[in-house]
């Protein structure tokens, strides 16, 4: 059953140009391959963006860089998770954000594994992506 729409059309949610910016085989700028994938490099890209980092927008990022010298333990932990459901609910309006867990790596101490759970809006599909944060 055809929606009228060229088989070329975005889906629903659209898509934007894919970070890093590079170009297709065609010479055009390179897109990402589909809006799930554009809504997980967006999170991903504020959660390693550091507040003060970008020139024309200070304000925006992830605070999770404060702690970067924090203890691995259960305090920091809670203030990661804090930070990234801040900068998430601030910065990426297409998500509701259901859960974040933030727990250390049994192999490495200096690693912190953030999973965010969230919900996309527009159609309500849920996902998730884990972040690793790396304490020095």
């Amino acid at each position: 059953m055809s929606n009228g729409l060229p088989d070329t059309a975005p889906g629903f949610l659209g898509r934007g140009w894919d970070f890093p910016l590079g170009l297709d085989a065609g010479g055009q700028i390179q897109r990402t391959p589909g809006p799930d994938e554009g809504i997980r490099k967006s999170i991903w890209t504020i959660l390693s963006t550091a507040p003060g980092e970008r020139v024309m927008r200070p304000d925006f990022g992830c605070g999770i860089h404060d702690l970067v010298f924090g203890v691995n333990d259960a305090r920091t932990a809670s203030a990661v998770t804090g930070a990234v459901r801040s900068a998430l609910a601030r910065w990426e309006p297409r998500v509701d954000v259901l859960d974040v867990y933030a727990a250390p790596d049994a192999s490495r101490p200096n690693l912190l594994l953030v999973e965010i759970n969230y919900q996309i809006r527009s159609d309500n599909s849920r996902s998730n992506l884990v972040y690793p944060f790396y304490l020095d």
